[in-house]
C-alpha cells in the first residue's frame, strides 16, 4: 500500500528539485531524511516537509510502522510560471519565467513491495 503527499506550488525550478528526488528514490525513511537535512540545496526543505507529511499520513491514517516504509515514489512535476519583467536599455523590458513545482511523494512498507514484486514475476511466468 502506498501513501502519498503532495506539496504544489513550491517556488523551486522543477529541473533542480528533481536533483534531489533522484538522490532520495527507493531508499528507506531515516537515509531519506539523513540526505535531505544534510543537502545545502534549497529544495530539501519542501521535500523534507512532504517526506515527514507522507510517513505522518501513513502511520496515523493506515496504522503503518515508520521504521518498515521506505520512499516509493518521488515526482516533480511543472507547476505555473509566474510572469515578470526586468526593464533593459532604450525602454525595454525582458521577460522573467519564475517557475514553480508540485513534489508528489509516496511511501510504502517493504513487505508490501517485495509481495507486488512477486505477484509480478508470478504473473509475467504464467503468461
Amino acid at each position: 500500500m502506498e501513501v502519498y503527499c503532495r506539496a504544489k506550488f513550491i517556488p523551486i525550478a522543477p529541473r533542480k528539485a528533481r536533483l534531489l528526488a533522484g538522490l532520495i528514490r527507493g531508499k528507506n525513511i531515516v537515509e531519506a531524511r539523513t540526505q535531505l537535512t544534510l543537502s545545502v540545496k534549497n529544495a530539501a526543505n519542501p521535500m523534507l516537509k512532504a517526506l515527514n507529511s507522507a510517513v505522518a499520513n501513513a502511520t496515523n491514517n493506515h496504522g503503518l510502522t515508520a521504521e518498515k516504509l521506505y520512499v516509493a515514489i518521488v515526482k516533480v512535476d511543472e507547476g505555473p510560471k509566474l510572469k515578470r519583467s526586468t526593464p533593459k536599455a532604450m525602454g525595454r523590458a525582458t521577460p522573467i519565467r519564475l517557475r514553480t513545482c508540485h513534489i508528489t511523494l509516496a511511501v510504502a512498507e517493504k513487505q508490501v513491495a517485495k509481495a507486488v514484486a512477486e505477484k509480478q514475476v508470478a504473473n509475467s511466468i504464467q503468461s
